[in-house]
C-alpha cells in the first residue's frame, strides 16, 4: 500500500520539487524553526519562573540570580517564533498556490489535445470537479502532510538531544515514542478514514453533476416533471454526504484523543522521571520543569498531522485522476501537404474504435479552391473524416495529406469576456484593424452596440444564433487557414439567418479550399462536388455537371 501511495503521488511532488523546490525547503526550514521557537520559548518560560521563584526564597540567591539573559531570550524566541510564522505560512502557501497554478495550465493543455476536450465537456460536472476539488485536495500534501511532518520531526529530535543531555534514557525515551505514536496514530487514521473520505470524494462529485445537470437542464425536467425529483435527489445525496462527514469528524476526535492519551504519559513518564532525577541530585528544579514542559510541547506538532493524514486517500485519488494529466504530451506532428494542386488526399485510410468514428478504405483527392459537400445519414462517418483532417483521431493505416486546416461546428465555445477576447483566442497578437476586418467579412462588424469592447455572456448569453456563427466565422478568418472544415454550419438557423450565414461563407471560399459536412439542402448547394458517405464508406461522388448531383441534393433536408 505504502509503495503504491508513494508511486501514486510522485508526480505530484516531482511537480513541486521541480517548480517550488527553493520555496518548499525554506518553507519546511521555517515551520521547523516555528516548531522548535515554540517548543523552547515553553520551556525556557518554565524553567525561568522555576527558578526566579527558587532564588526569591534567599537574598543571596535572588542577588547572584540573572533576570535579564533569560528575558531577553524568551522575547527574542517568542518574537522568532511569531516572524517565523508569518514566514512559513507566506512562502508555503506562495509555493503550494504557485504549483496549483502550474498544474490548472498543464490540465488545460492536456485537454488541448486530440479528442480529450471533446470527452470532457460531453460531463462538464466531471471538469469541474478536475479544476477544483481534485486539484484543491493536492494543496494539502505539502501544508498538511510535509510541512508538519518536518515540524513535528524537529521538535521531536531537539527535544529529545535536549533532554538526552539531562540523561541520556530520557530523551531516547522521549525521541521513541514521539516517532512510534506521531507517526503511527497518523497512519491508523489514515487507513480508518479511508473508505468514507472516497465516499465523500464520490458523493460529492455527484452532488454536483446533480446540481449541473438541475441547473443547465432545468427547462428538460421541468417539462417531463422531474424538477423536484432531481431536487430532492440532491437533497438525499447531501444527506449522505453529511453523515460521512460525521463519521470523518469522529475519526478526527478519536485520534485526537489518541495524541491526548499519548502525551499525558509521555508528560507522566518525563514528570516521573525528572522527579527521581532531582531526588538523586543529578537534575534541578528548574531543569526538571524544562523537561516537562518541553515534551509537552514536542507533542503537539504531530497531533497537526492527524487531519492532512486522513485525506491522504483523497490526495491519493486526486493524485491517481491527474496523473494521466501530468505526463508529456506526445508530440504531434502536422499531416504532410499533398502534391501538386491538391488541398486533400486520402489512400486507403481505415480508422477503427468506437462505431461512430469507423472509416474504411477511404480514397479521396480535393483540389485547391475545390468547395466539396459530405452528405449522408447521421454515423455515415462524415463528422470522422473531418477529425481526420483536424488529426483529432489518427488512422490505423493509410496514407493522409492535408494543407493546415481551421474547423468551425454548430456548436461554438464563447466565453464571458469582451468580443476583442473572444476573437483572439483564433489570433492572439492580431490588432483591433486586424479584428474588425474579420468581424466585417464575416457580417458582423454593425451587429453590436459597443463594437470590440461588447461584453459576451458565458455560451454567448447576449448573442443571437445568427450572431455566434458569424463570431465563429470570423474566427475562422482569423486563422487564415487554407482549408476549411464545416460540420454542419448553419443548423439550428432560421431559413433566413442560414441563408444570409451561406451567402457569407460563399463569399470567402475564392481563396479557400471548403469542405462541409451536411445533410442539409442549403449547405450542400455550394459545393462544387457532392461525397456520398455511408457507414464510413465513400458510396458515391457527384460533380455538379453531372446528372446524379440534383437527384443527391433533392434527398437532403430541405431548408
Amino acid at each position: 500500500m505504502k509503495s503504491g501511495l508513494l508511486r501514486d503521488l510522485r508526480p505530484v511532488l516531482r511537480l513541486f520539487w521541480q517548480h517550488q523546490r527553493r520555496a518548499m525547503l525554506q518553507g519546511a526550514a521555517l515551520a521547523a524553526l516555528t516548531a522548535l521557537a515554540g517548543a523552547a520559548l515553553l520551556g525556557l518560560s518554565g524553567w525561568f519562573l522555576t527558578a526566579a521563584a527558587l532564588a526569591g526564597l534567599s537574598f543571596a540567591a535572588k542577588a547572584a540570580f540573572d533576570v535579564f539573559m533569560p528575558s531577553a531570550t524568551i522575547r527574542l524566541l517568542a518574537l522568532g517564533r511569531t516572524a517565523a510564522r508569518y514566514g512559513e505560512r507566506l512562502v508555503t502557501h506562495d509555493a503550494t498556490l504557485r504549483v496549483l497554478a502550474s498544474l490548472r495550465a498543464q490540465l488545460f493543455d492536456s485537454w488541448s489535445r486530440p479528442g480529450a476536450a471533446g470527452r470532457l465537456l460531453m460531463r462538464p460536472a466531471r471538469l469541474l470537479f478536475r479544476l477544483t476539488h481534485d486539484i484543491d485536495a493536492l494543496d494539502s500534501l505539502y501544508l498538511r502532510i510535509l510541512v508538519p511532518a518536518m515540524a513535528a520531526l524537529s521538535v521531536a529530535i531537539g527535544a529529545g538531544l535536549l533532554l538526552g543531555w539531562m540523561n541520556l534514557g530520557l530523551g531516547l525515551g522521549v525521541i521513541a515514542v514521539l516517532l512510534v505514536a506521531g507517526i503511527t496514530l497518523p497512519l491508523i487514521a489514515a487507513q480508518r478514514a479511508a473508505r468514507a473520505t472516497l465516499r465523500r470524494a464520490q458523493m460529492l462529485e455527484t452532488c454536483r453533476a446533480q446540481t449541473v445537470d438541475l441547473v443547465q437542464g432545468q427547462k428538460d425536467l421541468l417539462m417531463v416533471g422531474q424538477l423536484q425529483a432531481q431536487a430532492d435527489a440532491i437533497l438525499a445525496t447531501d444527506r449522505r454526504l453529511a453523515k460521512t462527514d460525521t463519521a470523518l469528524n469522529r475519526i478526527e476526535l478519536r485520534t485526537g484523543l489518541g495524541f491526548g492519551l499519548v502525551g499525558a504519559a509521555v508528560l507522566s513518564g518525563v514528570l516521573l522521571v525528572s522527579g527521581l532525577l532531582v531526588q538523586q541530585g543529578l537534575l534541578s528544579a528548574p531543569g526538571a520543569a524544562l523537561s516537562v514542559l518541553l515534551a509537552f510541547a514536542a507533542i503537539e506538532p504531530f497531533a497537526a498531522l492527524r487531519r492532512g493524514a486522513m485525506e491522504l486517500p483523497r490526495m491519493r485519488l486526486a493524485a491517481r485522476r491527474l496523473n494521466a494529466q501530468l505526463a508529456p504530451p506526445p508530440k504531434t506532428v502536422p499531416l504532410a501537404a499533398p502534391a501538386g494542386a491538391l488541398a486533400v488526399h486520402l489512400d486507403g485510410v481505415s480508422v477503427s474504435g468506437k462505431s461512430d468514428q469507423r472509416l474504411a478504405d477511404l480514397a479521396l483527392d480535393i483540389a485547391q479552391g475545390e468547395t466539396v459537400a459530405l452528405i449522408g445519414h447521421s454515423g455515415a462517418g462524415k463528422s470522422s473524416l473531418l477529425a481526420l483532417l483536424m488529426q483529432e483521431i489518427t488512422p490505423d493505416h493509410g496514407i493522409v495529406q492535408a494543407l493546415p486546416a481551421a474547423l468551425m461546428t454548430q456548436s461554438n465555445q464563447i466565453f464571458a469576456q469582451s468580443l476583442r477576447d473572444n476573437l483572439r483566442l483564433a489570433a492572439p497578437e492580431a490588432d483591433d484593424a486586424v479584428l474588425l476586418a474579420a468581424l466585417a467579412r464575416a457580417g458582423l462588424e454593425n451587429a453590436l452596440p459597443d463594437g470590440l469592447d461588447t461584453r459576451l455572456g458565458e455560451g454567448g448569453l447576449g448573442l443571437s444564433g445568427g450572431q455566434a456563427r458569424r463570431l465563429a466565422l470570423a474566427r475562422m478568418i482569423l486563422r487564415d487557414a487554407p482549408l476549411w472544415l464545416l460540420d454542419e454550419p448553419t443548423e439550428g438557423l432560421d431559413s433566413a439567418v442560414a441563408r444570409d450565414v451561406i451567402t457569407q461563407l460563399a463569399a470567402l471560399t475564392a481563396q479557400r479550399t471548403i469542405v462541409i459536412a451536411t445533410h442539409i439542402r442549403r449547405e450542400a448547394e455550394i459545393a462544387d462536388r457532392l461525397i456520398v458517405m455511408q457507414r464510413g464508406r465513400i458510396t458515391a461522388r457527384h460533380d455538379r455537371a453531372s446528372p446524379g448531383f440534383n437527384a443527391a441534393l433533392a434527398l437532403l433536408r430541405p431548408d
